[in-house]
């Protein structure tokens, strides 16, 4: 693992009075201006320059009008599960009559808005289908329902194919021609920038004239937690829509069901940050996709009753304890697959199968793994039929759906289908095509990066002096965001002389450091550490890649070093 320095622009630029880290931190992240930092409504991009918005709002209007059934059919992910929710309380808000939704059991259906699916979704007799979190790539799916007598109406944030669906209207800033200036919304983000429209429509149109205006801010909580769990790059736009809802939630304003995975989860709300939905929140959502049906994660964000909420949370956390053992295993196995391989005979691409893998657990190995071995990952598992589902993770610099899509055109009928982003992408292909696809996939690797791109590396904002280890700037750190995807949490480096040190659970070491002079003391803890390795008394300097963090233990506040890294000097 190398540290390396976050690089800074020539000029640093005019931030207001914000101390000097600060204005470091923001211009290292491609912050230019001050009016980048306001993260107020207003600020967001207008919804009128969403192509096809206006289509989707006139849809939408009628189904209205018309008290139309609407059905939702979404994604079976966080950001699908919370897509799915906005959908169905802001269409309620706004006025829509009958609202229900649809997520497709992933190990029976697979992913999108299939033909199988509209069979589905007609046995609730819709009259308007609104995907949220798919469809992009719906196409034969979109004409079955069309067919059926439909209207369709897309929203997703996904890549395009070569080919689009033909819906009634179809919203996706990454869609061609579309000139929204931020690419980076989440599905949950379009079905939200989608509400916005239709209420700005039915203003207009005097709906509001004898009652109150909704409030879809009240959905915010859950834009943020789809948007952060999802791993979309915050831009300027998203990290309006991230702090928003943190600070609903902050405020005791969240969803019950938000509450209760909260509770269960022993984390303050009042207290929380970006990290705590990515980290916290969102696995426990995750869970019931991945392992069951994510329509009890729906239920959850959906209720407004606490007791049927807490209820529903224990659930998930149930299922996400069985998520974290069963990943372990999986774990398990791939490392045995790759022990006896030397590091300059691995591929720089890994496609790694077992056939006994849980399909809905191999998204979260191919990022264990990436992370372990600083290459792109695919894990497969076996979707039965002679198929294999795989999922992939990406590193810096390789874009995996786009490379899929070059091993597709040099290798016809290689791969049944596939789809996703720059660093997360999902496939399925005959597995005994799987040592074909496996060398193919190497191969495309090779050809873009070089050796150097594979053994990691840590983008450190510089060391901190003695004088800054303290509270405030701590808890400024903390607030200072919403750091996340593209716009990662502050990451400083340094040497200490390591005092005290002790695992803690059953991979976590705890330790207590001097600064390098030894006039600073401070506590560190770093998260799943090598057994092999620490503890050893032996060790009494250290080099460390950390975030200044709080820790409050007993209503009382202390400095804490989070180790990122940690090796000896």
């Amino acid at each position: 693992m190398r540290i390396e320095p976050r690089q800074l622009p020539a000029t640093l630029p005019f931030l207001g009075d914000l101390p000097p880290l600060l204005t470091r931190l923001y211009a290292a992240r491609g912050v230019q201006s001050e009016a980048e930092l306001d993260k107020s409504l207003a600020r967001l991009i207008p919804f009128q320059q969403l192509k096809g918005i206006d289509a989707a709002v006139d849809l939408l209007v009628t189904a209205l009008e018309q008290r139309q059934r609407i059905l939702i059919v979404g994604d079976f992910d966080a950001d699908g599960a919370t897509a799915s929710t906005v959908g169905v309380l802001g269409l309620r808000l706004l006025g829509a009559a009958h609202v229900d939704y649809l997520v497709p059991n992933r190990f029976e259906y697979g992913y999108g808005l299939t033909p199988e699916i509209v069979e589905v979704a007609l046995t609730r007799e819709p009259q308007l289908l609104i995907t949220v979190d798919n469809g992009i790539s719906s196409v034969e799916g979109v004409a079955a329902a069309k067919r059926a007598g439909l209207k369709v109406l897309i929203t997703d944030h996904h890549l395009p194919g070569d080919e689009l669906p033909q819906a009634d209207a179809l919203v996706n800033p990454n869609q061609p021609g579309c000139e929204f200036p931020s690419k980076a919304l989440a599905g949950v983000g379009v079905i939200f920038y989608v509400l916005m429209a239709l209420r700005a429509r039915l203003r207009s149109l005097g709906w509001y004239e004898s009652k109150p205006q909704p409030n879809i801010g009240e959905l915010l909580d859950l834009v943020a937690l789809g948007s952060v769990a999802d791993v979309v790059p915050l831009d300027a736009n998203n990290r309006i829509l991230v702090h928003q809802g943190l600070e609903r939630i902050r405020a005791g304003r969240a969803r019950p069901g938000i509450k209760a995975i909260l509770e269960v989860a022993k984390r303050e709300a009042a207290r929380i940050t970006s990290t705590d939905l990515g980290f916290i929140v969102g696995p426990r959502l995750n869970a019931a996709g991945r392992l069951d049906d994510m329509s009890l994660g729906i239920e959850c964000l959906l209720t407004a009753d606490a007791n049927l909420a807490r209820e529903m949370a224990a659930q998930l956390d149930g299922m996400n304890q069985d998520r974290k053992s069963i990943e372990q295993g999986m774990q398990r196995e791939a490392l045995a697959q790759l022990k006896d391989l030397p590091v300059e005979s691995m591929p720089f691409g890994l496609c790694l199968f077992d056939p006994e893998w849980h399909q809905g657990v191999i998204g979260i190995l191919a990022s264990r793994m990436k992370e372990r071995y600083f290459r792109p990952t695919i894990a497969f598992a076996d979707a039965g039929d002679g198929l294999l589902k795989g999922s992939g993770r990406s590193v810096q610099g390789f874009h995996i759906r786009d490379a899929l899509s070059v091993v597709a055109a040099q290798h016809p009928n290689l791969i049944a289908k596939y789809g996703g982003h720059a660093m997360a992408a999902g496939l399925t292909l005959p597995q005994e095509n799987f040592p074909l696809f496996a060398e193919a996939f190497d191969a495309e690797v090779r050809r873009q990066l070089r050796e150097e791109d594979l053994t990691g590396r840590m983008l450190s904002d510089g060391t901190l002096a003695v004088e800054e280890f303290h509270l405030e700037l701590a808890r400024a750190l903390r607030h200072a965001g919403p750091w996340g995807q593209h716009f990662p949490e502050p990451l400083f480096h340094g040497v200490f002389q390591l005092v005290e040190q002790r695992v803690v659970g059953e991979r976590h070491l705890k330790v207590v450091l001097k600064s390098e002079c030894g006039s600073v003391k401070l506590d560190g803890i770093a998260f799943g550490i090598d057994r092999d390795v620490w503890p050893n008394p032996t060790i009494q300097w250290v080099e460390l890649a950390y975030k200044l963090d709080v820790n409050e233990f007993r209503g009382n506040e202390t400095v804490q070093l989070m180790i990122a890294h940690i090796e000896p000097r």
